[in-house]
């Protein structure tokens, strides 16, 4: 377990699940991405990208309030104190409610100011707005199977996660081609398959928690804000959100500045950053685990592991990023004419590529670093 044993064959077999789970999320917006550019041409593909930024700046603050949910479980679990446990995750839930409401409202009812003040082209707005505003309804959905699966993620558990993303993801590709080429819908019906493949996961993910058995159970009747672990989840979570989304505003500000040089460049910078992704979360996985083995250990006062933890998560996610990034540029040709046909599309992929991706590891290596220091609970000095 995190606690004891030989520490790489436990970091390398709790991260895969996690890197093949956050490559199915970004399959979800690849997906749409590829339905909307084989049936419905560059302005839709445009539309969907242009917003990838925006929602990325909203969510991802979110996020990190689960990842405080994630950090404070661990501790619990980590130091044996059940109670914890129990309070954090049923303070947990109904924060995550909360959050994915305040979300729903705010995007759908300014998302078109916001999209307009991005300078997004007159032919792209309606297009965006529409996907937007379906794509927040969803919101709570989101909102709840992130919060779940930071809590089953502390407590070792990488592969639940996975499974439910990979039937919802089934589901999501099979609807986003039906509204798409049987109902006509467009970015609509896009947007929709993926709304309701993310409550698909939302339901599996709860219900994997009401059936546990230890002392991360969850039971609806116990829903209550516990003021301390709120405050530790606060505490610990919105660095972490703010942090993302500090990195959210400059890429919102960076998509503008595309926005500036057309729908072709725009389309190119969209299909690079997507490959981009796929590199990212794979990187990013091993961030994760880096904070759950931290967070653990620490609760369980095992400290000479720590360093260990590090030193070989930072050799992990050095290897992916070289072999993953370097990859998706030398294959670059091949990936991006997945998401387009156009060669001037294509060459404005790859220019990113080249820039981005084969350094990526920098970014890993940035990101792990700061997974050990929030383990340890240090929230505000990362950010």
């Amino acid at each position: 377990g995190m606690l004891d044993g030989p520490l790489l064959p436990a970091i390398v077999s709790y991260a895969i699940p996690i890197i093949f789970t956050s490559l199915l999320q970004l399959l979800f917006n690849a997906a749409d991405l590829v339905v909307v550019g084989q049936f419905c041409g560059s302005v839709s593909v445009a539309a969907v990208g242009s917003t990838s930024s925006l929602t990325n700046l909203m969510v991802n603050f979110f996020i990190g309030l689960s990842i405080g949910a994630g950090i404070t479980v661990a501790h619990g679990l980590g130091s044996r104190e059940d109670t914890v446990v129990q309070n954090t995750i049923h303070t947990a839930i109904p924060t995550a409610l909360v959050s994915g409401v305040a979300l729903t409202i705010v995007g759908v009812c300014f998302c078109r100011n916001f999209l307009e003040m991005m300078g997004t082209p007159d032919n792209v707005l309606p297009l965006s707005t529409i996907y937007m505003q379906i794509y927040f309804c969803g919101s709570t959905f989101t909102m709840v199977y992130n919060f779940c699966a930071a809590i089953l993620r502390a407590a070792g558990d990488t592969k639940g996660p996975l499974a439910y993303l990979t039937i919802a993801g089934i589901v999501n590709v099979i609807l986003n081609i039906f509204f798409v080429t049987q109902l006509d819908m467009n970015v609509a019906g896009v947007a929709l398959a993926t709304t309701i493949s993310q409550g698909i996961s939302a339901v599996l993910v709860i219900r994997a928690l009401m059936r546990r058995t230890d002392a991360c159970r969850f039971d609806i009747r116990k829903m209550k804000f516990h003021r301390a672990q709120l405050s530790k989840i606060l505490r610990l979570g919105l660095p972490a959100g703010i942090q993302s989304s500090l990195f959210s505003i400059s890429n919102v500000l960076i998509q503008s500045s595309v926005n500036s040089f057309g729908s072709v460049a725009m389309a190119g910078n969209t299909a690079a950053q997507n490959v981009e992704g796929f590199v990212y979360t794979s990187m990013n996985s091993v961030h994760q685990t880096a904070v759950s083995f931290t967070s653990q250990n620490l609760g369980g006062r095992q400290y000479g592991r720590i360093n260990k933890i590090l030193t070989e998560c930072l050799l992990f996610v050095t290897a992916v990023g070289l072999i993953l990034g370097n990859g998706a540029y030398l294959l670059g040709n091949q990936i991006l004419g997945i998401y387009s046909s156009d060669p001037e599309v294509i060459a404005y992929g790859l220019e990113r590529l080249l820039i981005i991706c084969t350094m990526y590891c920098l970014c890993g290596i940035m990101d792990v670093l700061v997974g050990s220091i929030r383990g340890l609970g240090y929230a505000v000095m990362p950010m």
